[in-house]
């Protein structure tokens, strides 16, 4: 699923099915439930959920926190807003799972 369907999905009341975890965090996020895409991948030990689990930490403003996750995850993030790393995380996840 590219980007721009992705986007298009977050007017649907349900995320599309076939989502993985780590893309399913990401769309309740992007409409705007930050405790559900949390819990998703809370306990997420793979390496995008762990992406995306300091990218939700990011978002909360605890960057000690996200820096943790990061690392778990064996990365950093290189994007300047949240905006751009969640399309980041978006386009790079599209294609797993």
């Amino acid at each position: 699923m590219k980007l721009e369907e992705f986007r298009a999905s977050l007017t649907l009341a349900e995320p599309p099915a076939g989502l993985t975890a780590p893309m399913t965090a990401l769309w309740w996020d992007a409409r705007g439930d930050w405790k559900l895409a949390h819990g998703l991948v809370d306990e997420l030990e793979t390496p995008e959920g762990m992406a995306v689990h300091a990218y939700l930490h990011r978002k909360e403003g605890e960057t000690w926190n996200a820096d943790y996750w990061y690392r778990l995850a064996g990365r950093k993030f290189q994007r300047e807003t949240l905006e751009e790393e969640w399309e980041a995380l978006v386009e790079g996840l599209a294609g797993v799972g």
